[in-house]
Formats: structure tokens, sequence, C-alpha cells
């Protein structure tokens, strides 16, 4: 089983979901403010989401893999907040959000060092 494809796949999912969500029943709803954390929290999680499959359909293990986990996670921690803030949630859910970007870097980073190794 292809864990890491699974988990690409449900976060590119959601992440369509939850943008059009945004876009058509929240529109009105929605902060200026928290209709933006909602814009970017789609933003950074659809090419995340991209390149975590890719990862799972070609590196089986390695640095890229982790790469591909780092993306996930980061998805998880960096849009998962800015999408609870933009629904109410505390604003205190803001200082996670720079630990899901951190995750991002640190896929980005694994992919580099790996291209580089190659």
């Amino acid at each position: 089983m292809n864990r890491l494809g699974i988990f690409a796949a449900l976060t590119g999912f959601l992440a369509v979901a939850l943008g059009a969500f945004g876009a058509h029943a929240l529109d009105d709803q929605l902060t200026p403010e928290g209709l933006d954390w909602w814009h970017t929290a789609t933003l950074y999680a659809l090419p995340h989401a991209a390149a975590a499959l890719a990862i799972s359909l070609h590196a089986k293990t390695g640095l890229v893999r982790k790469a591909g986990w780092a993306f996930v996670s980061g998805t998880i921690v960096f849009a998962g907040s800015l999408y609870a803030m933009a629904l109410g949630a505390p604003r205190w859910f803001g200082a996670i959000t720079p630990i899901g970007g951190i995750s991002y870097l640190v896929g980005w980073a694994c992919c580099a060092w790996a291209a580089r190794k190659a």
C-alpha cells in the first residue's frame, strides 16, 4: 500500500473541495482576512499535494520520499491552521502555521539534496 500516495491524493482532494467551498459557500460568511487565509491555504496546499503525489509514484525510499511526507505534513499544519482561523479558531493558531511552512521548506531542501546526489 502506498500510504504517501493516499495521503497526497486526499490532501489534494481536500484542497480542491475546500477551495471551492470557500469561494462559493463561504464567500459572504468570511471576513476579508478570513477569506485571504482561506485562499492562501488553498494556494499552498494544491501544489504540495501534487508534488507529494508525484513523489509517491516514483520514489519508494530515501530522501525524496521523506520530502513527500514533509509536503503532506506541511499541508496539514499550514493549510489546516489557516482554514481553522478563517472559520473562527483563536488567532494563536497562527503561531503553528509557520511550522507547516518549515515542513514545506524541509521537503524542498530534501528534494534539492537528493537531486544534488543523483
